[in-house]
């Protein structure tokens, strides 16, 4: 009978983070299954690169932000997982995202529920909906962010909802201890991607500052991340439950 490789799953894997994480979780030799929103081509792209690794992977439609939207989701990922012969899923890495900034007094309730929906209510109720497909002693991680631990003025509403998302994860690896399923949080520092438009990336004055106040002087890059979410999916990191690992290169220390 075949083995199976072990299989994850990344929202929001089309770009950025994400796309790192996908590619390095290949290179590990793991199967690959990652959501876009939008971004249809970029996610086709990486599907190639996935494949190209010799491993199979694959790719579904999503908006993390409507939660009335998974449980079709949740169907067909159920049906992919049966047609292709996969027990159940492995790993669930809730990555997608996107960026608000707006300081205490400029931020609207449309914008903080549309973040809200996205960033804790759809994280919370796509791992319940996911959690069945799930193998025993399997594991998730959760993207947060350095500004749960450091405050830059604008990013109160963001950050506030990624610190409900670390909170989450603690109860998740709390909870599912009897399934041997293990639950962390990799918390990335400012990133070069085109999230919040390219912000940390693109912006000369943002970047010069995160590299001020980074020990290992530079701002972070997707690639920086990728490994850390691959280790946290592997064998070596089954005792590392819980956590939250901040991957900024010594941020604001």
């Amino acid at each position: 009978m075949e083995t199976k490789n072990k299989v994850a799953l990344v929202t929001g894997g089309s770009r950025g983070i994400g796309r790192d994480i996908a590619l390095r979780l290949a290179d590990k030799g793991l199967d690959v299954i990652i959501t876009y929103h939008t971004q249809a081509q970029a996610a086709e792209d990486v599907l190639q690169l996935i494949q190209s690794k010799g491993v199979k992977g694959a790719i579904f439609q999503l908006d993390t932000g409507n939660t009335k939207s998974f449980d079709a989701f949740v169907e067909n990922l159920k049906s992919y997982l049966d047609k292709e012969g996969y027990q159940q899923l492995d790993f669930l890495i809730n990555n997608a995202g996107t960026a608000l900034y707006g300081r205490v007094e400029e931020v609207s309730e449309e914008q903080l529920d549309a973040a809200y929906n996205i960033h804790f209510k759809g994280v919370y109720f796509l791992t319940q909906k996911v959690l069945p497909l799930m193998n025993n002693g399997s594991g998730i991680v959760n993207i947060s962010s350095g500004l749960t631990r450091t405050t830059f003025p604008g990013s109160s509403a963001y950050a506030s909802l990624k610190t409900a998302v670390e909170t989450f994860t603690r109860y998740l690896a709390k909870e599912l201890g009897e399934r041997r399923i293990r639950a962390n949080v990799v918390a990335p520092g400012a990133i070069e991607t085109d999230f919040g438009g390219g912000r940390t990336r693109d912006n000369k004055e943002i970047n010069a500052h995160i590299a001020a106040v980074t020990a290992l002087g530079r701002a972070g890059l997707p690639t920086d991340i990728g490994g850390v979410v691959a280790f946290l999916c592997s064998d070596d990191a089954y005792w590392i439950n819980g956590q939250r690992i901040e991957v900024s290169g010594g941020l604001a220390l």
